[in-house]
């Protein structure tokens, strides 16, 4: 049988890059020495021919010698700070290199283009495979590199998909070694592709496995391999420059040690992922029609779900509209319409300065609005849509600026805040009479006759209801829908489950006709609505939070919140109907938990989040916090590892609020439409492999949640807001079903009764049964499954009735991985090890006991020295052989590993061997014994080879040249 081989699928991806119209270069030919060499030496990544050339071609104005000044730029970044080399050189590659130069008897400043970006065909594209990098003598060859103008800006790392350990986690891995031992191959890169053959995924330089994205058509139609579909629609010349040049960011953010007060501030770098590529795009298109002289000034609307990169996508958005010649410098005009909404934007935005090209603005008032928006051109300014009220005795808003390139981009475009709808509100006098009536407009109206000309696009995380007629009328239609189905197939963000723990309410018919009206009043903003309002709120307040049901509730979140901890790492919030519920809440929750609580805003398991007003009393007044403390509480809730795990809030972090490790939220407070589809959504953030949000519901939303459903899918959207939490129950059953049956043939049920002693000898013999070939590989997988299931299913009583068992089977395979080469060979990814699922393996074993095969065995650091007569006769002898098999494959692959940083082509030969050996024992060809004898005779092989070298007296890469 002939096997697919890593080689047949780099030879395919050429075939792929070449059909683009990439050149194509093999890496031993352009070497040092190579038949067609272009490297002075395998410390140079750079192709320093072809740089020039491109320079000079771009650049024809420009003296050679100011163009070697800016090559010189490119070839001197070299601290010791990876990410802030690649930052410069971003820079460098998406402005030019400013060079000064004399003529005609003036200096001249002038930016050195390194891509012609207006022309790609102007560029020169080139894939080279098998490309060595030597660098502190650490010597690495990736797979396929791809040079633009002769920079190293893409690098291609494959994997072979009929090999289950040469997966993409292998690849990932591989891409991180080569980062930290060759760091100078990736001071010039912009992006990382990694593929098994089928899967493929592209990543910037700092982002995890799980940040690692799919590339999709834009039709939706994806029948051929993700590979070809990645190449050809990422890969191809103009969207892979589009992509670095536009949709590229370093994005800042600070941190403040809670402790000494020292500010750091943190840059990750971003690349867009495929949807908001084609969204962004085509609203540029949009935007440039509707801001025609022609045009409708309605750019359209952007329905992106919560959780799938909104704000990221307006920052690129922005970025591009800011350099399009059709718009001549235009105003950005960020809209929200509420002030912890503004300040999450703008600092997004102004954590991504590079890409905007300039700084943005933040309005604190309706007078520095007009200001600011008072220019000829340029700028990008954040204001909410109230500041654009009239100012006293104004009855219209004058008009600000009459441009047709005001760009206004509009976040949560569906609220009634954007209306035009006049009414007649009370006009009072200083001691609050009415004194008269006066026509008031939503802000729509003033926004429009401050800009007149100006073009409107609107972004909303949950869909535009079918009955609003304001959003279609300032914004327009549609540009792009990316629904909760779509994100979370694609992993943008995961599911939603829901949980119904409903809590007594002693609420008649006249109770709940309240609370039916209650939203519908206070949208209303004149004085006597909202007291009305008010007074209804007073009354389910004091039905909502009884004394008895508080503490029924803090009894319940406290039992579920430490139930989901010990499966689950993560935090939770708590919303509540009112700031006095949630004090008398958290006052009964560290009743029940004295140890949670802290006077200390840095210390302490869960804290009250609200507004502050100086007219309350009692217990609400230990609870004020000012802008500043509620920035460092949400800091703390952020950091997965601070010890604030629970946050109770009314109102705020219900939108905007982005912290991933969030896996639970409960809800005591009646919330509908829009509001509740926002709130939910900031448990649905992709953090390491969280498997799911879930809502616990005290009140009694799932009628809203059906309501909410149904508007959403009328207004085309797919998918489920939440799923039912019996859905994970019926997933972990069917996994736990499919675990037991792989495991059939071994009986352990007497283990958990077994003492400590015994339950390790069951695990042992359990452990051997589960490493034979034809189950390991199965098994290590459906366990995973199984710990995923287990993590969204809890606390319900089956999944806790299931824990021991499945703590069992956590035990076997923590044996197994114990065996496993942790390097770059498809081992263990870092999600694997730091997993946000926790296991439960039995307490009693603790995590140095589970079965440990080396010391089984008598070893201690083994390496393949150990081999001797007495070794291999022990290793025949041994009890448990699938065992056996497993000590000698790992010793093998750790001496593959160790000689590939000399010898790379006798660990490529040893590698081999193992791999054909190992196939045919998996494969059944070969059994047990036979296995062992040639893993035996392998390790003796390398072993003898050793000696030779020190009986030579030679070092390790020396020995290579007479091998």
């Amino acid at each position: 049988m002939k096997y697919l081989t890593e080689d047949e699928i780099e030879q395919y991806q050429l075939q792929l890059l070449q059909n683009l119209g990439y050149s194509y270069s093999n890496g031993y030919d352009i070497q040092p020495e190579g038949i067609k060499q272009e490297r002075e030496s395998f410390g140079e990544v750079i192709l320093k021919h072809r740089l020039p050339q491109a320079i000079s071609r771009i650049n024809p104005t420009i003296p050679h010698d100011a163009q070697y000044q800016a090559q010189r730029e490119i070839f001197n970044i070299a601290s010791s700070d990876l990410l802030n080399n690649n930052e410069i050189f971003h820079k460098y590659l998406t402005e030019g290199i400013t060079v000064e130069y004399q003529k005609n008897g003036e200096t001249r400043g002038e930016p050195v283009k390194l891509i012609d970006w207006e022309h790609p065909e102007n560029n020169e594209f080139l894939a080279v495979n098998q490309f060595t990098v030597i660098e502190d003598n650490h010597n690495h060859r990736p797979d396929i590199v791809l040079f633009i103008n002769g920079l190293p800006l893409v690098v291609i790392e494959l994997k072979n998909a009929a090999n289950k350990k040469a997966n993409l986690n292998a690849a990932y891995n591989q891409l991180q070694t080569y980062k930290r031992r060759i760091p100078s191959l990736f001071t010039y890169n912009a992006l990382l592709v990694i593929s098994d053959g089928l899967s493929a995924r592209a990543g910037s330089l700092t982002a995890g496995f799980n940040r690692f994205s799919t590339w999709k058509n834009p039709t939706g139609e994806n029948q051929i391999n993700e590979l070809e579909i990645l190449t050809n629609g990422l890969l191809n010349k103009q969207t892979l420059l589009d992509l670095i040049r536009h949709f590229t960011v370093f994005e800042k953010s600070k941190t403040e040690d809670l402790k000494t007060g020292i500010v750091s501030i943190t840059t990750i770098k971003k690349i867009a992922a495929y949807h908001q590529y084609y969204a962004v795009n085509k609203a540029v298109e949009s935007i440039i029609n509707a801001s025609s002289q022609e045009g409708a000034r309605k750019g359209g609307v952007l329905w992106h779900t919560q959780g799938s990169g909104k704000s990221l996508s307006m920052v690129f958005l922005a970025g591009k509209l800011v350099l399009n010649e059709n718009l001549q410098n235009p105003t950005i005009v960020m809209l929200t319409d509420r002030n912890d909404l503004d300040d999450q934007l703008f600092d997004t935005f102004a954590g991504c300065q590079q890409l905007l090209r300039q700084d943005p603005q933040q309005a604190g008032d309706r007078e520095q609005v007009r200001q600011l928006l008072n220019t000829n051109s340029g700028g990008i300014i954040f204001t909410t849509v109230q500041k654009f009220s009239p100012a006293d005795g104004e009855t219209l808003y004058p008009q600000i600026s009459p441009r047709p390139n005001i760009i206004v981009l509009a976040d949560e475009a569906h609220r009634s805040q954007y209306g035009f709808t006049a009414k007649q509100v009370n006009v009072l006098d200083a001691e609050g009479n009415v004194i008269g009536k006066r026509t008031k407009y939503g802000f729509a109206k003033y926004i429009r006759q401050a800009l007149p000309n100006a073009t409107f696009v609107g972004f909303t995380g949950t869909p535009v209801e079918q009955t609003d007629k304001n959003t279609p009328a300032i914004f327009g239609e549609y540009i792009d829908i990316y629904d909760i189905s779509q994100a979370v197939k694609d992993g943008a963000t995961v599911p939603i489950y829901y949980e119904s723990r409903l809590v007594q309410v002693d609420l008649d018919a006249a109770g709940r006709q309240l609370l039916d009206e209650l939203d519908e009043d206070l949208s209303f903003e004149d004085l006597s609505t909202t007291q009305k309002a008010k007074a209804k709120q007073t009354k389910l307040e004091a039905i909502v939070g009884s004394t008895k049901r508080i503490r029924q509730i803090a009894q319940d979140i406290v039992t579920h919140f430490e139930a989901r901890q010990q499966v689950n790492k993560g935090k939770a919030m708590i919303v509540t109907m009112s700031r006095q519920i949630a004090v008398n809440l958290y006052d009964a929750i560290i009743q029940l938990r004295p140890d949670w609580h802290s006077e200390d805003l840095n210390l302490g398991k869960i804290k009250v989040v609200i507004t502050t007003s100086a007219a309350d009393e009692g217990n609400l007044v230990k609870h004020h916090t000012s802008k500043a403390q509620r920035q460092n509480l949400a800091q703390r809730l952020k950091d997965p590892e601070n010890s604030l795990e629970l946050a109770i809030v009314c109102d705020m972090w219900l939108t905007g609020f982005d912290a991933p490790c969030l896996h639970t939220m409960y809800i005591d407070k009646p919330l509908k439409s829009h509001n509740l589809m926002q709130a939910i959504a900031r448990i649905n953030r992709v953090y390491f492999e969280k498997t799911g949000g879930l809502i616990v519901d005290y009140l009694g939303l799932a009628t809203e949640l059906k309501k909410a459903l149904s508007f959403y899918s009328q207004s085309g959207g797919k998918g489920d807001l939440t799923l039912n939490q019996e859905v994970a129950v019926g997933l972990l059953l069917a996994k736990l079903e499919i675990v037991e049956q792989i495991i059939s043939g071994f009986t352990y049920q007497h283990y958990f009764e077994a003492d400590t002693g015994e339950k390790l000898n069951i695990l042992k013999n359990a452990t051997n049964y589960v490493a034979a070939p034809n189950i390991k590989d199965r098994f290590l997988s459906e366990v995973i499954a199984l710990s995923k299931a287990h993590s969204l299913a809890v606390p319900h009583p089956q999944a806790i009735a299931a824990s021991e068992t499945i703590s069992f089977f956590q035990a076997i395979q923590a044996s197994l991985r114990k065996l496993e080469g942790s390097g770059d060979s498809g081992g263990l990814s870092n999600q694997d090890i730091e997993t946000a699922i926790r296991q439960v393996v039995d307490q009693a074993l603790v995590s140095d006991a589970v079965i440990n095969i080396f010391d089984e065995a008598g070893i201690k650091n083994p390496d393949i020295s150990i081999i001797s007569d007495e070794f291999m006769a022990e290793v025949r002898g041994m009890e448990h052989q699938n065992l056996a098999v497993e000590l000698l494959q790992k010793l093998l692959k750790d001496e593959v590993k160790t000689r590939s940083r000399t010898n790379i082509v006798q660990s490529r030969k040893l590698s081999e061997m193992l791999e054909d050996a190992l196939r045919r024992y998996r494969n059944q060809v070969i059994s047990v014994t036979d296995i062992l004898e040639e893993l035996l005779e392998l390790a003796k092989d390398t072993k003898a080879a050793n000696a030779r070298g020190e009986e030579l007296g030679l070092e390790p890469y020396e020995l290579a040249f007479l091998l």
